[in-house]
């Protein structure tokens, strides 16, 4: 039986994979930083269909002690899933360091560190890694400057790793466009939304189930590596 890890399995898109990849006969580790009931809910809902194939593990990506604690509680691995990430605004006019280094060391420290240090335990089992960058690593969205900055360096990261970790470790990429709104300090306006919705080619939005298909599809292909597919409706199109 392969064993997947999803960091920032609890919630949304995250939650999703973890869905995906579980009906497709995957035994999975649930990463989560605050959401232990969320993580504990859904791993004891998939245990109910299928004994003893989802369990939980806290971490603060962008703690290296807690990285290492992570990656010692994992014996064998066959796919890492970064999808864990911080979204949030950041301006130009009020860029600041504690901003910086939280985006920067949970999207960009933790996926990096977090791939290197299983590297080996990935190897064994010929595994492969899948990460979450997103449209705006080629396309900046306003405001966000920091945000743009770490998944454009995640999308170098999936090239870079490809090389250095081939041939036992597959590196690949999945590219979100317009999936879910964002929430809390990031959420949209109707406005916005309407906007964002006229510049897709598809005119919709995505759902979870599309970033989840896509990063089974890759976990699934045992010759693509070193590519990063944009799941975004079209949106990429527009110029």
């Amino acid at each position: 039986m392969k064993t997947a890890l999803i960091t920032g399995g609890a919630h949304r898109i995250g939650q999703q994979i973890c869905r995906t990849l579980h009906q497709a006969g995957f035994n999975l580790v649930i990463h989560y930083n605050s959401s232990a009931t969320a993580a504990q809910n859904l791993a004891d809902e998939l245990n109910l269909s299928r004994q003893n194939s989802a369990k939980i593990a806290q971490a603060e990506l962008s703690n290296m002690d807690d990285i290492n604690r992570l990656c010692t509680t994992i014996d064998g691995i066959d796919v890492l899933v970064n999808n864990a990430s911080v979204f949030y605004p950041t301006p130009v006019s009020s860029l600041n360091q504690p901003d910086y280094q939280k985006i920067m060391n949970t999207n960009l420290m933790g996926p990096l560190f977090l791939s290197t240090t299983l590297s080996n335990k990935l190897a064994t089992n010929q595994g492969c890694i899948v990460n979450i960058v997103d449209i705006h690593a080629d396309r900046p969205l306003r405001n966000h400057t920091i945000y743009n900055i770490s998944k454009a360096a995640i999308a170098m990261m999936t090239k870079t790793l490809a090389k250095e970790l081939a041939p036992n470790v597959r590196v690949n990429g999945v590219s979100p466009g317009s999936i879910l709104w964002p929430e809390n300090d990031a959420e949209l306006s109707e406005t916005q939304k309407r906007s964002m919705l006229d510049k897709i080619a598809l005119n919709k939005q995505g759902s979870a189930n599309d970033i989840a298909n896509t990063v089974l599809f890759l976990a699934q292909s045992n010759y693509i590596t070193g590519q990063i597919i944009a799941v975004d409706g079209g949106r990429s199109l527009n110029q």
